[in-house]
C-alpha cells in the first residue's frame, strides 16, 4: 500500500464547498472542466478484482489517452470509472472518452470482457462552471469508495489519483509501487 497525506484528502462535505488549499495547477475559466462518469458494461462490478482494477488504474498514465487535456482526479468504483477532466486545446469530450475506453481496456484481461467490450455505451459528464473550486470536487470523488462504504478512509483505498497529491501535474499513481496481492 502507499501513504497519502490523509488531511489533505478528508472529505469535507460539498464539491461546492470552500477551500483553504493552494490554487489549483488548471482552472475551469482558461479550459473546461467535466466531471466525467463510465460505467462497465452492464454495471457489472469487475474492479472488485485487483487485476482488472490495477489494468484500468495503470492506463491512467498513457498519454494518448489525455492528448492535450488532463485528468486532474480520478476513482475506480467497482462498475464505474470517475473523472474530473480539464479539456486542452482543440481536444474534445468524447474522442477522449473513446480513447479511454479503448486503451483501458486493452489492458484488462479478456476474462472481464463480454465479446471484447469492457465498458457501457456512452458516458455521464457534468460541465462544471467556472467557479466551481475544482479541489473541492476532487475531495469529492475521490471520496466516493468512503461513502458507499468500501473504505473507513481514502487512504485505504488504492485506486485513485489526484493532481494535489504530490502537487504536480503528472499522475503519481505511474510513481506508486502497489502490492500485487
Amino acid at each position: 500500500m502507499h501513504a497519502q497525506p490523509q488531511a489533505q484528502f478528508e472529505y469535507s462535505g460539498s464539491p461546492l464547498g470552500a477551500s483553504t488549499a493552494a490554487a489549483p495547477p488548471f482552472t475551469a475559466s482558461t479550459e473546461q472542466a467535466f466531471f466525467v462518469t463510465i460505467s462497465s458494461l452492464f454495471r457489472r462490478p469487475l474492479f472488485l478484482d485487483p487485476d482488472a482494477a490495477r489494468a484500468v488504474a495503470r492506463s491512467q498514465a498513457d498519454a494518448a489517452i489525455w492528448g492535450r487535456s488532463r485528468c486532474l482526479a480520478w476513482v475506480l468504483m467497482p462498475d464505474r470509472w470517475h473523472g474530473l477532466v480539464v479539456m486542452g486545446e482543440g481536444d474534445s469530450l468524447d474522442p477522449l472518452v473513446r480513447r479511454f475506453k479503448a486503451i483501458s481496456a486493452r489492458g484488462v484481461e479478456s476474462r472481464f470482457r463480454i465479446n471484447g467490450w469492457l465498458w457501457a455505451k456512452g458516458y455521464n459528464e457534468r460541465k462544471l462552471e467556472s467557479q466551481q473550486d475544482l479541489l473541492a470536487v476532487a475531495r469529492h470523488l475521490v471520496a466516493n469508495p468512503v461513502r458507499i462504504g468500501l473504505v473507513k478512509s481514502v487512504g485505504a483505498y488504492p485506486y485513485w489519483d489526484s493532481v494535489w497529491l504530490d502537487g504536480q501535474h503528472e499522475s503519481a499513481w505511474s510513481q506508486r509501487k502497489l502490492a500485487d496481492g
